[in-house]
């Protein structure tokens, strides 16, 4: 499944272009102080994590299942305007998660994620944890 086609992220209004996910400002997703809400920002960077894991072994889709084993995110500045996300992962990591996972069938590794708004300030920042398990 194509992770924008979840639903939640389909109502909140999450959108992709070449890779990258973005979420517009509008009153659907606003808090108490008319900014983007912690929960949103949360489900665009999840989500960003997750193509990004996806884009870094696309050999293993349809042979395992991803699951979200832990997330840290720190709020830095009210998202007041379109937000994008941006993602990373550590390179030694990837290749202790391919020694892992070809050797159990199974391994995880942090997805970095930072989220700035149209003018780059960062409104967030997180990191990811994902247990990859083979079919």
């Amino acid at each position: 499944m194509k992770a924008t086609d979840i639903p939640f992220v389909r109502h909140i209004g999450i959108e992709e272009k070449n890779s990258e996910l973005s979420l517009n400002f509008n009153e659907n997703i606003l808090n108490h102080i008319k900014t983007i809400h912690a929960s949103a920002q949360f489900t665009l960077a999840e989500t960003q994590s997750g193509i990004h894991l996806q884009s870094l072994f696309p050999d293993l889709e349809g042979k395992v299942i991803p699951v979200l084993r832990d997330a840290q995110i720190k709020y830095k500045k009210p998202a007041q305007e379109k937000i994008i996300a941006f993602a990373s992962a550590d390179e030694e990591a990837i290749e202790k998660f391919k020694v892992q996972f070809d050797k159990k069938g199974r391994g995880s590794l942090q997805i970095e994620i930072v989220i700035k708004d149209i003018n780059d300030v960062v409104t967030c920042q997180a990191t990811f944890t994902w247990f990859v398990q083979a079919l």
